[in-house]
């Protein structure tokens, strides 16, 4: 939405569109200034509201307070060419083919698909109705990305609410995912990948280890929630053979926003339960051969975030400056993540163990080693 509009002129399917080529030069130097360090770049796609262009909207939708980003159009023609575009556009601008722009290897159609109220808002609606019209337009944005980007990956994004659906706004993800991958496998078989979010519950607290005690986490496919305490759930469920690709691989796994907060609803400032919360996060997806990355939230804390008790950074924030993100202090877990995957990794994990109540790290990760 931030993109329509602009100096910026690209012809596409016969018709040249104008997009902000001044917000575009700000993604070229930080994409290229990743790339140029092997930094492998995900890219999330979120449709804010433009009411100079209601044609990246659904037809007639109404503006909700609750919605943060709204669904792709494709139901109309001019929405279906509007996205189509935009979509090949940054696609063929970050293939990799230009390295003043740099590359993006992961993009990611929307943000937690299953929640319809906030992330993604097109009306309410059954799930199924749902689901297949968000097939509709992940079948668009991957078909765009693909014919300018050949060796991208092209996931959709859940939150952790694994089987837990409040209404016909919010949808359990297992439910959405088996439901998308029929209507994929049934309209062929494309290769869709996961973004997973698979926070602690509550967000409110750090620890994750003892999230069974909440009764929203167990070992089943029944799991109201799937998170790092439960995660082999996800991932066995991803072996079926009726969740695997065309070529009989298992579909692509990252988990695209997770974080620890160092400030406990109950308890204040838990900075050491923040770090070893991370530790032992981390290790559990190295170890996983099913999870291809490992994307923490975030490296500064957000003010309104602090507010709701979920200091995620790596660093403290001004608390005094809500408009600005400005760095105070490295937390515990700075450290913690800067070692992780380096040759001093125990060292600086060491600590964490004692916290989680074990002796070794293979007491909780069954074969337990670091990868190279």
């Amino acid at each position: 939405h931030q993109l329509v509009g602009g100096n910026l002129k690209y012809k596409y399917n016969g018709k040249t569109y104008n997009f902000n080529g001044d917000l575009i030069k700000d993604y070229d130097k930080m994409i290229s200034a990743f790339s140029a360090k092997g930094i492998v770049v995900t890219a999330i796609l979120l449709n804010g509201r433009n009411d100079n262009y209601p044609e990246l909207h659904e037809a007639g939708l109404a503006k909700r307070k609750e919605a943060f980003y709204y669904g792709f159009n494709v139901s109309t023609e001019q929405g279906y060419e509007t996205t189509r575009a935009l979509l090949s556009f940054m696609a063929e601008r970050y293939s990799g083919a230009h390295d003043d722009y740099g590359r993006v290897s992961n993009w990611i159609v929307g943000n937690e698909i299953n929640n319809n109220l906030n992330w993604n808002y097109t009306g309410p609606m059954d799930i199924d109705s749902y689901t297949k019209l968000y097939s509709k337009v992940f079948r668009v944005a991957y078909t765009a990305i693909k014919s300018q980007s050949r060796n991208a990956r092209v996931f959709f994004s859940t939150d952790y609410e694994w089987k837990r659906a409040n209404s016909n706004l919010m949808y359990g993800a297992k439910d959405f995912i088996d439901r998308f991958n029929a209507d994929i496998r049934d309209e062929g078989n494309i290769e869709w990948g996961l973004a997973y979010h698979p926070y602690p519950h509550p967000m409110t607290e750090p620890e994750f280890w003892d999230d069974d005690q909440t009764g929203a986490v167990n070992n089943t496919e029944d799991s109201p929630v799937v998170n790092f305490k439960n995660l082999n759930v996800l991932t066995d469920y991803f072996q079926k053979d009726i969740m695997r690709d065309a070529g009989g691989n298992v579909r692509h796994i990252i988990l695209s926003e997770e974080g620890f907060t160092s400030k406990s609803a109950t308890r204040g400032d838990v900075y050491d339960i923040q770090a070893a919360a991370f530790a032992y996060a981390y290790y559990l997806v190295d170890n996983n051969p099913y999870i291809d990355a490992f994307i923490l939230n975030r490296q500064v804390d957000a003010v309104i975030e602090v507010e709701q008790s979920c200091s995620f950074g790596l660093w403290t924030v001004d608390m005094s400056s809500p408009n600005r993100v400005i760095a105070v202090m490295p937390k515990n877990i700075y450290n913690v993540f800067k070692y992780i995957d380096t040759n001093k990794s125990l060292k600086y994990t060491e600590f964490a163990k004692k916290i989680i109540g074990i002796n070794k790290w293979s007491d909780v990760i069954p074969g337990f080693k670091l990868q190279e």
